[in-house]
């Protein structure tokens, strides 16, 4: 089968940063499913992980983190799907990605797909939706039925614009927070407010300032997904005593906990992976969160983040799409689908 990857770091105007290849087509076993893929999207974590970490003369790397795509065949312990499905998810990090024509995944990392939207629509979902939903409603402890408790209550969300700020913001706002997110340009701002925020603050100037204009001296959560080193006084300064927050960037120098003693706030670290990375006994609630995401999508509840699509599924498009990302300018998710 056909899949796409590098065997080498290079910049992506470079045809070897991503190119085509053949390898052999896996069998399911156990719990996994194979997936015939038909669509996938590209996050910042792809062009992050484009050849990085490969041996020199080891194989190409497989990466790619979101897929849509039909069950192809089954693993004898699997009991959530059959030949035929249509499924979104995002895979596992330890494993060979959504960049080829088929891939295994465990089925319990896997969703079944929103059945009123196209396939680059759902592609679009499953890492950001995931990323968003645990970082909400399990590192962050937010209610997301308890509209009674969390009225009142409001959340800053850091870089409100991208994939998953898209969907943070939807997910904030149908809890009943009242949702602060940053954005910097007229089309981010735009899109943002589209998406469920409340109101906007510009991440490139200072927040504890605008936030206090807007009214909030300080918030109830902040969900940061861009530079917690440079943000991270702002976000102490803001946190309301008792308050939490919740980073998925990590940190280039280390985080000051202090800072955090007197207001008694509580920090935690979202990384959507774990759960697979370690096979933790919460794996089966990813296929559940997709689950519940693709009945939110399926209502109208919550919007596809998809903005651009590419078509068809190749290795200049690929390329393409690790530029568009690349840029850190990427409004919403790239697409790229076989299907029109």
């Amino acid at each position: 089968m056909k899949a796409y990857g590098s065997d080498k770091r290079l910049p992506i105007d470079n045809p070897d940063s991503i190119f085509e290849f053949e390898v052999p087509k896996p069998t399911a076993l156990g719990h996994d499913i194979l997936v015939r893929v038909e669509a996938i999207s590209v996050n910042p974590v792809d062009v992050y992980d484009r050849g990085s970490n490969i041996k020199k003369g080891a194989d190409p790397k497989v990466i790619g983190w979101d897929a849509f795509g039909v069950v192809d065949a089954i693993g004898a312990d699997v009991t959530l799907f059959q030949p035929g499905d249509k499924v979104y998810y995002a895979g596992a990090y330890d494993r060979p990605g959504t960049n080829s024509d088929f891939q295994l995944v465990d089925e319990r990392l896997v969703g079944n797909a929103p059945t009123t939207l196209s396939p680059a629509e759902i592609a679009a979902m499953p890492l950001t939706a995931l990323t968003a939903w645990e970082s909400l409603f399990e590192q962050l402890a937010i209610e997301p039925s308890d509209h009674a408790k969390n009225v009142g209550k409001t959340i800053l969300i850091i870089k409100g614009a991208g994939g998953v700020g898209s969907i943070a913001t939807q997910l904030a706002h149908l809890a009943g927070l009242t949702v602060i997110a940053t954005a910097s340009r007229d089309a981010s701002i735009a899109w943002t407010l589209a998406h469920g925020a409340d109101q906007t603050v510009n991440h490139r100037h200072d927040l504890v300032k605008q936030v206090r204009e807007l009214g909030y001296h300080e918030v109830d959560y902040i969900l940061e997904l861009n530079d917690l080193t440079r943000h991270w006084h702002e976000i102490t300064e803001l946190i309301k005593p008792d308050g939490q927050i919740v980073s998925t960037t990590g940190s280039t120098t280390p985080v000051k906990l202090i800072d955090l003693k007197s207001k008694r706030a509580k920090f935690a670290w979202e990384w959507m992976y774990t759960k697979s990375f370690y096979h933790t006994a919460t794996m089966i609630t990813q296929h559940d969160i997709l689950n519940r995401v693709a009945q939110l999508l399926d209502s109208g509840q919550l919007k596809s983040t998809l903005n651009t699509t590419l078509s068809p599924i190749s290795a200049q498009n690929l390329r393409r799409a690790h530029q568009i990302v690349g840029s850190k300018h990427a409004i919403g998710k790239v697409v790229i689908t076989d299907l029109i």
